[in-house]
């Protein structure tokens, strides 16, 4: 009888440790619309591809989800506003490839076990992140549109070559310590981040108090649309 208690009491703390494995976020930024990007040069145009950052992070989370397994706790945070444009945008179209379809997102969330939560403005981007002070998050990873100042969570989707909805360095302070685990794992897989010693890579550390891995250079997004590669940096490498 002893020994049926104990084992009890171990697989009860068990399934308690499990239940209670930190949050893992994985962030999408929204992608550009054709209309504006066809005004640059044919090597310059952003997301020819719509799911560029939806198809990255499923790939990603995918990752996440065999190497931990089902007991993690994983949020996809995306950015709304910018798919819904484009969704309008490639209903018109009898040329495009790929249309947008927030129903594919939804696919994607539901393969990896992923809970979506979607925002639409900074403001409520912030109170996310921030809603995790009691709750730490165990990680967290951003797929889109970024420069060495700023999260562009839209890009070429309100304003030719511009952002409407972004974070910047100025700015971080409105996040709070104490929103990440101890060992949290956190990167950006946004271009140019880690670019200089004013960047947001360098700031992210001093406001969170974690270090974040970012991309010295741009990122490649191109090969996400026909296989399962995540995107590598077209310069100087990742910086730890």
């Amino acid at each position: 009888m002893n020994r049926l208690f104990a084992l009890l009491l171990f697989f009860s703390a068990f399934a308690s440790a499990q239940a209670q494995f930190p949050e893992y976020v994985v962030c999408s930024g929204g992608p550009a619309l054709r209309k504006f990007e066809e005004y640059r040069v044919p090597d310059d145009r952003h997301d020819r591809y719509w799911g560029n950052f939806t198809k990255a992070a499923s790939i990603r989370m995918t990752q996440l989800r065999n190497q931990i397994g089902p007991n993690l706790n994983l949020t996809w945070l995306i950015y709304r506003p910018s798919y819904v444009a484009r969704v309008s945008e490639d209903a018109k179209s009898t040329t495009v490839q790929y249309r947008c379809d927030l129903g594919e997102i939804q696919t994607l969330a539901g393969k990896v076990g992923a809970k979506i939560v979607w925002f639409s403005s900074t403001p409520e981007f912030v109170s996310f992140m921030n809603s995790h002070s009691r709750n730490p998050m165990g990680g967290f990873e951003y797929f889109g549109h970024s420069n060495k100042y700023c999260f562009l969570f839209d890009y070429s989707a309100e304003v030719l070559g511009a952002s409407a909805c972004y974070l910047h360095v100025k700015n971080l302070s409105v996040l709070r310590r104490g929103i990440f685990t101890p060992n949290a794992f956190v990167k950006s897989w946004g271009c140019n981040m880690a670019d200089g010693e004013d960047s947001m890579y360098r700031a992210w550390k001093n406001v969170t108090g974690h270090n974040m891995i970012a991309a010295d250079g741009k990122t490649d997004f191109t090969a996400i649309k026909d296989g399962v590669t995540l995107p590598t940096v077209n310069g100087r490498g990742w910086k730890q």
